[in-house]
């Protein structure tokens, strides 16, 4: 089969090339995907580059482990384990799989879910590790209520356009944070209010309180943050990028734990992870007509390096999708 495989860590123009490789092998409960698309997400980077240093304690200490990158994945089963229950051999599915960027993925059943159908398979493919990790920003560690004022930052990337679809099916009022060519597309996915930070960094100036903040794509202080939030409020960081090749930016999470049992409000950070109920609970809003996709463009399985290069310099307006 073609994938796009790595053999040391770095800059993906450097260490990716197309190759032909033998098919993975499946365990008893692993299904094997005809890759007919791929997501692209900044996950994705880190574990090409090994950056911050801390990921290397799992992709691999001095190469990678895995030398097939790719996580997104939406196609057809191909096969099945002997424990498999839930799909069968020409299900169309979407979820996570062990490097995507292959002609086939090898993925755990409890990662996978029916593709939606109102989707495309590279609509689907732009869907699970955001959409996931917007879910739980919103639903479970941000627990956004009907009326509350929910300020998204980094809201026209991969996780923020879902994050802005999710946080107004829950009822919120949403402002989102974006730079000045993406307002148009935040306004779009239904923001109430958007702000254009290379004008103003209206956050720090106190006219406005947010009972929930999910920080995804910022850098901010944690100090301006909480200037930002009501009283009581919750602030969720999901990301946020320096160029620290031993932090990388997880420095706010970590003093975001430290902090958060002295004060009134909750200043919170997770993991995202990806399970078949919260896939579920995604296709059922995407089916409902809830929750849309946003795709910036699509690249062919020979330009993986491109496609996160273009993500890495941060002009992708939505998800990248590798179409195999």
């Amino acid at each position: 089969m073609a994938a796009m495989v790595q053999e040391r860590y770095g800059e993906a123009e450097e260490v990716l090339r197309l190759a032909t490789i033998a098919r993975p092998a499946l365990g008893d409960g692993d299904v094997l995907v005809r890759v007919l698309a791929a997501g692209v997400d900044r996950g994705v980077w880190h574990v090409v580059a090994g950056l911050p240093y801390p990921v290397r304690l799992v992709s691999g200490l001095r190469n990678p482990k895995a030398r097939i990158p790719g996580t997104d994945v939406a196609g057809r089963v191909e096969a099945v384990g002997k424990d498999v229950t839930t799909l069968r051999v020409g299900d169309h599915v979407f979820g996570v799989a062990g490097g995507s960027f292959a002609q086939y993925a090898r993925a755990a059943q409890d990662k996978l879910a029916p593709k939606p159908k109102l989707l495309s398979f590279e609509q689907a493919a732009a869907v699970p590790v955001s959409a996931c990790t917007a879910l739980q920003a919103v639903r479970d560690h941000g627990r956004v209520q009907p009326g509350q004022r929910v300020l998204i930052i980094g809201a026209s990337g991969g996780v923020g356009t879902f994050a802005v679809q999710i946080a107004k099916a829950y009822g919120a009022h949403v402002t989102g944070i974006c730079s000045t060519t993406k307002l148009d597309l935040v306004r779009s996915i239904g923001a109430d209010h958007v702000i254009d930070y290379t004008r103003t960094d209206d956050i720090t100036e106190g006219r406005q309180r947010y009972d929930v903040i999910i920080d995804i794509g910022g850098n901010r202080s944690l100090t301006t943050l909480r200037h930002a939030l009501t009283p009581h409020g919750t602030l969720v960081i999901t990301g946020g990028e320096t160029d620290g090749r031993w932090l990388g930016g997880t420095d706010r999470q970590l003093r975001a734990m430290i902090l958060s049992p002295f004060t009134s409000q909750k200043l919170d950070t997770f993991i995202a992870t990806q399970n078949t109920a919260d896939l579920l609970t995604i296709a059922e809003l995407i089916d409902a007509g809830t929750l849309t996709p946003i795709i910036d463009r699509t690249y062919p399985l020979s330009e993986v390096p491109k496609a996160i290069r273009h993500l890495q310099d941060g002009h992708a307006r939505g998800k990248v999708v590798i179409t195999v």
